[in-house]
């Protein structure tokens, strides 16, 4: 049985008109795989399709929107992070719109007051953990939950902004602070993975990008309860918000699906010469018996923290293919003599042996702590001060009663204490003048 509604919503002048059946998908559409254990037996997450190409373009400001997980203003800064130091010859601008116990269609009311004013030109959404609303799967909940996301992406493809379209995340446990939720826990999940399933039907339909936060974070969730046992929480400790390993994994679902290949740049040096050459973002400064200097304009992601631990990033890094697939900044290291060799890269050693270098080696991976740690955090932090401002900016200044009668002031005024802290962003991303040593061992 086919249901079709009919739905209207007025933004700003602009009225959309939204057409939604369900069900949507095929019985015999095809499946994501998954690990062969029992845990997984009732769960049938669609295929995603692939990213493609790169979202961006030159100088685009991307729109970071969703719920209170968005409003930690963790992922948001890893993304935010990423972009400015990884990726910096975009010359991306971000702005997080996060906002606690929010639907989509509590967006979709203020997304033209508090975001399409900026005209971004891509937004990301993760919407759904609250459209669920906390209770197994009902068929009155998705269609309510498919109309209001499929409107926002419309109204902000009529704007001329590019799409990434989010998935909800999992649960770990059942929200004991929502008085109205219920069912078990394996139902919360079920109904999150149909959420899911359907936003790969509304961004097939809608021609935009899809982020699969869900089974990326559900199958890391029980691959470390697994690997470091069954306290891991990549859920969050309240089941709902994750902690940093969590939104690392969030994180990537957005960088992928931005189409972003994570290739951060190549050293390659010549032991016998020596002599040295670098990739673009990066230059050589000194070639010399065993000790090569560069200077770099773009950083690796640095990322610490104890591998057991599901508030560390580097915990993440276990979890999903990270490093290989976002985060290669790679060292070649060819004319070799000697079977091994100590590299020395900041602070930190590792050997290697004479093939390994020969075939080249990740250096963002190996070492956790190198010469871009100190000037990342520095960003990051700049980043957090900017983001944390763009929450009061919209929640407060944007809705008070000043803005109910004058809103040009408040947004003028805001936007001017904003430049700021956007301005520190960039003055704190310096070029990185650094040594890789290689000696025999």
């Amino acid at each position: 049985m086919k249901i079709t509604t009919l739905r209207s919503f007025a933004l700003g002048g602009l009225v959309l008109a939204v057409s939604i059946t369900a069900p949507f998908a095929s019985s015999a559409a095809k499946l994501e795989p998954k690990p062969a254990d029992p845990f997984f037996e009732k769960f049938a997450p669609v295929k995603a399709p692939k990213a493609g190409a790169l979202i961006f373009k030159k100088g685009d400001h991307l729109a970071i929107c969703g719920d209170s997980i968005t409003e930690q203003k963790m992922y948001s800064r890893l993304i935010e992070t990423y972009l400015t130091v990884c990726v910096p010859d975009l010359k991306i601008t971000a702005r997080q719109f996060g906002w606690s116990g929010e639907t989509a269609e509590g967006f979709l009311r203020r997304m033209t007051n508090d975001c399409l004013r900026f005209q971004p030109n891509v937004a990301t959404l993760c919407y759904g953990m609250n459209d669920y609303r906390y209770k197994p799967m009902d068929a009155a909940t998705d269609l309510w939950y498919r109309s209001n996301y499929t409107a926002v992406v419309r109204a902000f493809k009529a704007s001329g902004t590019r799409v990434i379209l989010g998935s909800p995340g999992c649960v770990g446990k059942v929200a004991s602070w929502v008085k109205s939720a219920s069912g078990t826990l394996e139902e919360h999940n079920l109904h999150l993975c149909a959420l899911r399933n359907i936003d790969v039907e509304i961004a097939a339909r809608e021609k935009t990008r899809f982020a699969d936060v869900f089974w990326p974070m559900f199958t890391a969730g029980f691959a470390a309860r697994q690997k470091y046992g069954p306290d891991y929480a990549l859920a969050g400790k309240d089941g709902v918000h994750p902690g940093w390993a969590g939104q690392l994994v969030m994180a990537a679902a957005y960088l992928k699906g931005m189409g972003l290949d994570g290739d951060l740049g190549t050293f390659t040096v010549d032991l016998k010469k020596p002599k040295a050459r670098a990739t673009a973002g990066h230059t050589v400064d000194r070639a010399g018996a065993g000790e090569f200097t560069f200077t770099s304009h773009r950083y690796p992601f640095c990322a610490t923290g104890e591998l057991n631990r599901d508030d560390s990033l580097r915990s993440a890094m276990t979890l999903i293919p990270f490093n290989q697939e976002l985060n290669r900044l790679r060292l070649v290291a060819k004319g070799a003599t000697a079977p091994t060799y100590k590299v020395t890269w900041g602070t930190s050693s590792k050997v290697y042996a004479a093939g390994q270098l020969a075939k080249g080696v990740n250096l963002a991976e190996d070492f956790v702590v190198n010469p871009f740690s100190e000037p990342f955090q520095k960003v990051e932090a700049a980043v957090l001060a900017k983001q944390a401002y763009e929450t009061q900016q919209i929640q407060k200044e944007f809705h008070s009663h000043e803005a109910r009668t004058n809103m040009l002031v408040v947004v003028t005024q805001t936007e001017a204490e904003r430049a700021i802290l956007a301005r520190a962003i960039p003055a704190a991303f310096v070029p990185v003048t650094h040594t890789i040593k290689i000696v025999p061992q």
